[in-house]
């Protein structure tokens, strides 16, 4: 399920068109992957079509802080340490630093927090990290 489109939906009988912006569409029965970041598990979800949320959720667990902000106030050194057994590229930490693990919410306050808009299906935890550039 794709983040950060616009289409046409029908919602409370009228013909609208949705914007969804970090967040994915989850109409009742709909699937769809929410990551967390690279050092922590994502889940698979089935959507339970909340009309309140415009049948949306969170598409993944969100910045705490700007990758500005992170790359400035992490080091090298912080993301091995918050990547500890998981296999990434660690010989790129520095390129890689924005990207720390500590930067992002909690992924599992994140889904606690939307219970109400989707069931967790699944439960994935990270074997290897591999970010492209």
């Amino acid at each position: 399920m794709p983040h950060n489109f616009s289409q046409p939906e029908v919602h409370g009988g009228q013909e609208l068109w949705i914007t969804r912006k970090g967040a994915i569409q989850a109409g009742e029965g709909d699937l769809g992957v929410i990551p967390g970041s690279m050092g922590t598990r994502s889940y698979i979800v089935r959507g339970k079509g909340s009309a309140a949320s415009w049948r949306s959720c969170a598409h993944g667990a969100g910045r705490r802080y700007s990758r500005t902000k992170a790359a400035s106030s992490s080091s090298p050194a912080d993301l091995a340490e918050q990547m500890k057994g998981k296999t990434w590229l660690a010989a790129r930490a520095a390129a890689l630093v924005d990207e720390i693990p500590m930067a992002y919410k909690d992924i599992d306050q994140v889904m606690a927090d939307q219970s109400d808009l989707v069931e967790v299906l699944h439960t994935l935890h990270q074997v290897l990290n591999y970010k492209g550039t």
